[in-house]
């Protein structure tokens, strides 16, 4: 009894050096925040992504135009002091069109992961703690849908509920949560064997404060990193399936969507594809810049590498 006390002493102080206390996260979080935008890429990923949430929260008041106002200029008007993106074939204004469109892909980019994330965190975490066959369980079903591409899974997911922006970003959800469960069950192997969650379990404690208090937030940070860095795929994703008639519908101011109708007028109104083309290209850039300075700060050794 007193060794088995003394063994649950020594594993807890074991545990201080690993497991951050409360006031501790504060000071993580800062010191996160300063790696992250000392690293020059991340600079420009971060102001690029702040960009794109102020255009989506002040769009009506940035916009001249509706995004759907028809006849705000004559059709396919080239760029100009009065339409700086041009206008389409219906003589809606593109910039307020590009501008809307930035809060569909905010929209997108936080649904999407949100599922994806979700739901795969907690399978890779119930997985990588209870062991046995309910591990062989999750991880085998995850295995059979990480087997397909996540495009193929989106478009039978669109398939199977509709086409509609709400369908497609649901679809493109779906189809990620087998890669986020197989970095949260990896992580949280790797989490058990620390020193802070033997403390805790000789400790005493149940369940579900081992799975949630002790193991959830330290597992978090790779799959912040991740999180990140899917939500440029989540936009591309939603993109191709607008573009392919599968998720928003005219005349809703998707950029993926503006470049299916752009297809017919690409050589005589280039412009009304080359503007929602560059936003799709910009947002995917920043969040991957983004992702890359925040992966970089968490891993000091990928640093070191490069």
């Amino acid at each position: 009894m007193q060794e088995r006390l003394k063994s649950a002493v020594n594993l807890a102080t074991a545990a201080s050096d690993v497991a951050p206390s409360r006031s501790a996260l504060g000071r993580r979080t800062l010191a996160l925040f300063s790696a992250v935008t000392a690293n020059r890429g991340a600079r420009v990923g971060l102001l690029l992504v702040l960009t794109l949430v102020i255009a989506a929260v002040f769009a009506p008041w940035i916009a001249p135009y509706g995004p759907s106002q028809m006849g705000a200029g004559m059709s396919l008007t080239p760029p100009s002091a009065d339409h700086w993106f041009g206008t389409d074939e219906f003589g809606r204004d593109m910039f307020s069109r590009v501008v809307h469109g930035a809060r569909l892909t905010i929209q997108v980019g936080l649904i999407a992961v949100g599922i994806s994330l979700t739901v795969g965190t907690l399978t890779g975490l119930v997985a990588g703690y209870a062991g046995g066959w309910t591990e062989r369980i999750l991880m085998r079903l995850v295995d059979v849908v990480f087997s397909f591409t996540e495009t193929l899974i989106a478009l039978a997911a669109v398939a199977v509920l509709g086409p509609s922006l709400t369908n497609a970003m649901v679809a493109v959800g779906i189809a990620a949560i087998p890669f986020y469960a197989r970095v949260a069950y990896s992580v949280t192997l790797v989490e058990r064997n620390r020193a802070y969650f033997d403390a805790a379990y000789v400790a005493g404690a149940g369940h579900f404060r081992l799975v949630f208090i002790h193991l959830l937030p330290n597992i978090l940070p790779p799959l912040i990193v991740v999180a990140t860095l899917g939500v440029s795929s989540a936009v591309l994703a939603a993109a191709g399936l607008s573009f392919l008639g599968l998720g928003a519908q005219p005349p809703s101011p998707e950029w993926g969507a503006m470049l299916s109708a752009a297809r017919d007028y690409f050589t005589q109104a280039p412009w009304i594809m080359i503007y929602p083309g560059l936003a799709i290209m910009v947002t995917v850039l920043a969040f991957n810049l983004l992702g890359d300075g925040i992966r970089e700060a968490l891993d000091p050794r990928q640093k070191a590498r490069q």
